[in-house]
């Protein structure tokens, strides 16, 4: 076992009984901590939450509102800090990871200015996430076995929020996520600074059995996502470009919004396009990332 202090971090929001259900096999003794961060969605959950920290042995934080995973993410992070993480393993509610897995991702952060990710793959084996790359001419993504077929564009590679390890120091520098994405983005926002202070997007060979949408209502067919997921990654796109590319950069992201903003829409197929929530959310999305790209800052 690891011999770093490390706590992992969970953010709830009326998922109670995932977080039960997929940590109750998680012994973290003796360096290890699970904090459980409650964003409030109702009396009924919050009590639920307090029964699960109790029943796991977790702390947990209690927020007064919901700060999206972002906001939630680091105010537990800070509680870690507060209690003396060495190293800092957010992790989805809808995610599973075995304790050695969990130690090999804690030992190849700890004391390094990396970030640290496992392979994630669905229930069914699936693969999930296996490294992923942002493509700079239009802002749209793909997994890293797809450069292939992208041969030529420019990129930059980015790790999901859904599971990783970092040290805290570097987290501290960092400052954490950046709480203005609310969901979505964040961990390609967070990716990218890593870069920026010279550190490196580290995936390991551990793994962590992610049931995607777990934390979400689907609508009307089971690969589609809430309105929440589409508009926030419609949105949060043109902030990312706002906070990182400059002006050309983010006129052309602009220009294409309607095109990549549908690709986002089919991630969650056809048959869920017959429902009015969708169109509405891809247009929120299209109207508000306009808006934030437009904001002050976004030339850089």
């Amino acid at each position: 076992m690891t011999a770093a202090s490390f706590a992992v971090v969970t953010v709830n929001y009326g998922s109670s009984a995932l977080i039960a259900e997929n940590f109750r096999d998680l012994d973290l003794a003796p360096h290890g901590r699970l904090i459980i961060v409650d964003s409030f969605s109702s009396d009924s959950e919050r009590e639920a939450v307090r029964a699960v920290a109790a029943q796991l042995g977790a702390e947990h934080v209690l927020l007064d509102d919901n700060r999206g995973y972002g906001g939630g993410t680091n105010a537990g992070a800070q509680r870690a800090v507060e209690l003396g993480a060495d190293v800092l393993v957010p992790l989805n509610p809808d995610a599973r990871i075995r304790r050695e897995d969990l130690d090999a991702i804690v030992d190849a952060a700890h004391g390094t200015r990396d970030l640290v990710s496992p392979r994630i793959v669905t229930g069914a084996g699936r693969n999930w996430f296996s490294g992923a790359d942002l493509y700079l001419d239009d802002g749209t993504t793909a997994g890293r076995a797809a450069r292939d077929r992208h041969a030529g564009r420019p990129r930059r590679e980015w790790a999901t929020g859904a599971c990783f390890a970092i040290a805290t120091p570097l987290w501290q520098e960092l400052g954490g996520f950046d709480e203005e994405y609310f969901l979505y983005w964040e961990d390609i926002d967070l990716s990218h600074r890593v870069l920026d202070l010279g550190g490196a997007l580290v995936l390991s060979d551990a793994v962590v059995v992610h049931d995607e949408g777990g934390t979400h209502d689907d609508e009307t067919s089971d690969r589609a996502k809430s309105p929440t997921y589409y508009y926030f990654n419609i949105r949060n796109r043109m902030m990312y470009a706002r906070k990182h590319l400059d002006a050309d950069a983010v006129r052309a992201w602009r220009r294409s919004a309607a095109r990549v903003g549908y690709g986002i829409l089919l991630q969650g197929g056809r048959r869920q396009l017959l429902s009015t929530a969708p169109w509405r959310a891809y247009l929120r999305g299209l109207r508000d990332g306009r808006r934030v790209s437009r904001a002050e800052g976004a030339a850089r």
